[in-house]
């Protein structure tokens, strides 16, 4: 007789699906763990686009939010009980054998669930909660409110069974605030190298009327000062004083503050606004580029759109950070942290210089193809899934 299939509840406290690098977490751990006969239902708030075929169960509408950017809310304790009784009405039918929970929110009403339930609790943290809502100045340094957030976070953390970390420094920041070695590890993300991979540049150039004759260098993310977009138009408007011949493909949303910052700048013959791009043509569009930035300024945080960058053999460039080495090792150029001028000599060299462009795109490729595979990342999903359930 078969055995039965680990069956898992998967809650995410966001806006799934928008096309933007937690959700492609979310959406790619969720498609290897089917792809090793897991059953599940994703549990999310009640906006996002549906995915043909994939287990999505909402919570009711709430016609006066409708934001899909990243970032706190304080719209977020009412979506989140909303979350937590949804999850409660679809486990009485679903009947789950453990939860997996997605960033600190997810993790919390999982805590609260899992005692309901009775089941373990999987955590997938992609970073510190209290930098993400410093960094995103949700609140000011050295305040009580974020002390209070620190408290919250740690009380998360050890309240999970199990936790799967974005990266290796995400691993020892949850060890250095008090979670026991052995109950957590690393489960980078992943990419799909099949549908992530070299394309012809042409048809897209010409479709979003890129000039010819000068390096596209490509951006594809959330546009916040997070990702280290305000750093980008820095760098770029430091370029076109020096005279360099370039172009910026800036592929993402919200854009619309961003645009007018580039014509603050000058940069508007410079740089080209995509708006949203669907997940499904994000390989068509990186393709364009012909190499890649990303100055996301976090120490700690995931970088999820570097596979992407690599698997379609797209040189880099990124801030000097240990998650950034940590992927790309020495497929990519590294800036000073943080630092708009190393930035712009960054990309100004690499645009410059075809062969290293070559160089790097080649061995970004096969890094991707050798070490960061979503079926790869699935097999090990599975792996700690089964653990979880022998320890319980």
């Amino acid at each position: 007789m078969a055995e039965a299939p680990i069956r898992v509840l998967v809650l995410a406290p966001t806006p799934f699906f928008a096309d933007r690098g937690c959700h492609v977490r979310i959406l790619e751990e969720a498609r290897a763990a089917i792809g090793c006969g897991v059953e599940l239902r994703l549990v999310t708030y009640h906006i996002g686009r549906d995915l043909p075929g994939f287990p999505i169960d909402r919570i009711p509408g709430i016609p006066w939010y409708r934001k899909l950017e990243a970032g706190p809310s304080w719209h977020k304790p009412y979506l989140d009980l909303l979350l937590l009784l949804k999850a409660l009405q679809v486990a009485r039918t679903f009947r789950p054998d453990l939860i997996h929970a997605h960033i600190h929110e997810g993790a919390f009403i999982g805590v609260l669930l899992k005692k309901l339930l009775r089941v373990p609790l999987l955590f997938d943290c992609q970073g510190s909660l209290t930098a993400e809502i410093t960094d995103h100045r949700f609140v000011r340094p050295g305040s009580l409110l974020q002390r209070l957030f620190a408290r919250l976070e740690r009380w998360i953390n050890l309240g999970s069974d199990f936790i799967v970390a974005s990266s290796g420094p995400t691993v020892e920041l949850l060890v250095s605030q008090g979670v026991p070695r052995e109950r957590v590890q690393a489960l980078l993300d992943g990419v799909d190298t099949e549908v992530f991979r070299p394309l012809p540049k042409e048809q897209i150039r010409a479709r979003l009327g890129l000039p010819a004759g000068r390096p596209i260098v490509g951006f594809l993310g959330i546009l916040n000062a997070y990702q280290g977009v305000d750093l980008l138009l820095e760098a770029a408007a430091l370029l076109r004083a020096q005279g360099a011949k370039l172009h910026f493909l800036i592929m993402g949303f919200p854009e619309d503050r961003y645009r007018e910052k580039a014509q603050r700048l000058g940069l508007s013959e410079m740089v080209t606004f995509t708006g949203r791009v669907p997940y499904e043509q994000a390989p068509l569009y990186l393709c364009a580029a012909d190499l890649a930035v990303s100055p996301k300024v976090s120490l700690t945080e995931a970088n999820g759109k570097l596979f992407n960058y690599l698997a379609c053999g797209l040189p880099t460039v990124v801030f000097d950070t240990p998650v950034n080495r940590e992927i790309l090792g020495e497929a990519a150029l590294y800036a000073k942290f943080g630092d708009a001028g190393e930035l712009a000599g960054a990309i100004g060299r690499l645009a410059g210089d075809r062969e290293l462009r070559d160089e790097l795109g080649e061995a970004g490729r096969e890094r991707a193809l050798s070490e960061h595979s979503w079926a790869a990342r699935g097999r090990e999903l599975f792996g700690v899934y089964a653990k979880l359930l022998k320890k319980t």
